[in-house]
């Protein structure tokens, strides 16, 4: 076996292992949230509450709770391979290209920082306590300088990054990540439904959080801003909230099941 083939076969293992985790995840959310949305539960459903919600259930939840950290980590490496290695197309422009590479960054930095929390929680030391996000907001806010300009840009990559997993939910997008010619029709049939469910949730996730961190920027006010639980809590509040939040909720779990299949099929071909 030569080199390539090796490091191509190492780069597949990290993608597996952590988009099984990444899925775990993100079906333990869509739980919390479903709990959420009909009274069923306080939990934070966030990817910090699923973590907790994991480990709060025994000795297995603990060693789980180390393994999904293992997966994150492995998801993690493997987004800042694609950094190093993927190009992107010919026809891309090198604007579109740079913004690609750039997303491996990002999402490798959140989910190493995922892997970290995950860690804490196995070892006993918990995921720290207090909102997160209107923290950080805060001090970017007071601390850095024109830090209010700086949040109200990242609020406005949050909804574009909801923007484009509508795109992706619309426009079927998300099979070109999967190795499609190793499924059944049955198969590509169903992974088309549960990304296109999935994606529209994250979507409008995404969306939520993307506003509430812009109006934070706007009202100067690091309370207003929020993460998961918060859009989720949002949905919740509104007419026919319960219904609105157990919908997305479901999408969310889609999206879990989604990214566990897609472990099989996944493209890392460069």
């Amino acid at each position: 076996m030569t080199a390539i083939q090796m490091t191509q076969r190492n780069r597949r293992r990290m993608a597996q292992v952590g988009l099984a985790a990444r899925g775990v995840l993100y079906c333990v959310v869509g739980v919390l949230a479903v709990q959420l949305a009909f009274g069923g539960g306080q939990e934070d459903a966030s990817q910090q509450g699923a973590l907790q919600s994991i480990a709060a259930q025994g000795a297995w939840g603990t060693v789980l709770v180390g393994l999904v950290g293992a997966g994150l980590l492995g998801y993690g490496l493997w987004r800042l391979t694609q950094f190093f290695i993927e190009k992107g197309d010919d026809e891309d422009s090198d604007t579109k290209k740079w913004l690609v590479r750039a997303s491996y960054i990002v999402r490798a930095l959140i989910y190493g920082g995922l892997s970290v929390l995950a860690f804490r929680i196995a070892l006993g030391s918990g995921g720290g306590g207090g909102n997160s996000e209107q923290t950080m907001t805060g001090r970017i806010m007071r601390d850095v300088p024109a830090g209010r300009w700086l949040v109200g840009l990242v609020g406005l990559i949050i909804v574009a990054v909801g923007c484009y997993q509508a795109y992706q939910a619309f426009s079927n997008d998300f099979m070109e990540e999967l190795q499609t010619h190793r499924m059944s029709a049955t198969e590509r049939t169903w992974m088309r439904r549960l990304g296109v469910l999935g994606h529209s949730a994250r979507a409008v996730v995404f969306g939520l959080i993307g506003l509430f961190v812009i109006r934070a920027a706007v009202q100067f006010d690091a309370q207003e801003a929020s993460g998961l639980d918060g859009a989720l809590q949002s949905l919740a509040s509104q007419p026919a909230g319960p219904w609105l939040l157990g919908l997305t909720a479901l999408g969310l779990f889609a999206f879990g099941v989604y990214t566990i299949v897609r472990a099989r099929y996944v493209d890392v071909s460069e």
